[in-house]
Parts: structure tokens; C-alpha cells; sequence
């Protein structure tokens, strides 16, 4: 049996823009996807803590060590700038396997490790 567990998050980081002329996604600071095991083009959940919004995209790399978290496309009216994110993807792995897994969860302080 297959299942899907944590595999990644971002706990607590400011938005830093929001780009609705964008084709989609959310840019994150490279730093921050390298620390949270996350890669370029991984779909990522987005849970918005200021207004309880729910909701998926792909994370792009962006400027390392910038800060930046950036919400593009029709992404960008789902968040106002300075509103709080948790930031996860998760992985689908055999259930004995998710039994002792580990994910990666990192707090960033002002966006930065």
C-alpha cells in the first residue's frame, strides 16, 4: 500500500509580492527550498494563515538568500503582501516505509534561515 506523507514544509514565511501578471507558480528563495528539500517545479501546497486560503501550485527558484516569497498568476489574488504562508509538499512511499519517515520542516526567521 502506497501513501502520502509529509515531505517538506516552511513554517511561517511573509509574503513579498504578488504578481498577477506572471503564468503561475510561487518563487522562493532558493536557500529556502534547498534547506526545506524542496526542488524547482515540485507541486506545493500553500496555506495562508492570515485568511485561511488553501491551495496548490509548482515552486520556482528564486534570487538566493533574497527572502523572496512571491505568489504569481491567479495565485497572487489568493494572498496580500505581509500575510503569513505554510509552505508543504508531500511524498507518496509504502506504508511501512512512511512508518519511520522523517520529513523536513524548517522555521524561518523573516524569511531567512
Amino acid at each position: 500500500m502506497q501513501i502520502e506523507v509529509l515531505k517538506s514544509k516552511i513554517h511561517r514565511v511573509k509574503v513579498t509580492q504578488a504578481n498577477l501578471n506572471y503564468i503561475g507558480s510561487i518563487t522562493i528563495d532558493e536557500e529556502l527550498m534547498e534547506k526545506a528539500n524542496i526542488i524547482e517545479n515540485e507541486r506545493v501546497y500553500i496555506y495562508d494563515i492570515n485568511n485561511g486560503e488553501r491551495f496548490d501550485t509548482y515552486a520556482i527558484k528564486g534570487k538566493k538568500g533574497s527572502g523572496i516569497i512571491g505568489l504569481n498568476g491567479a495565485a497572487a489574488r489568493k494572498v496580500q503582501v505581509d500575510d503569513l504562508l505554510i509552505i508543504v509538499s508531500f511524498a507518496t512511499m509504502d506504508f511501512n516505509e512512511a512508518k519511520t519517515w522523517k520529513p523536513t520542516v524548517i522555521f524561518p526567521k523573516d524569511n531567512h534561515i
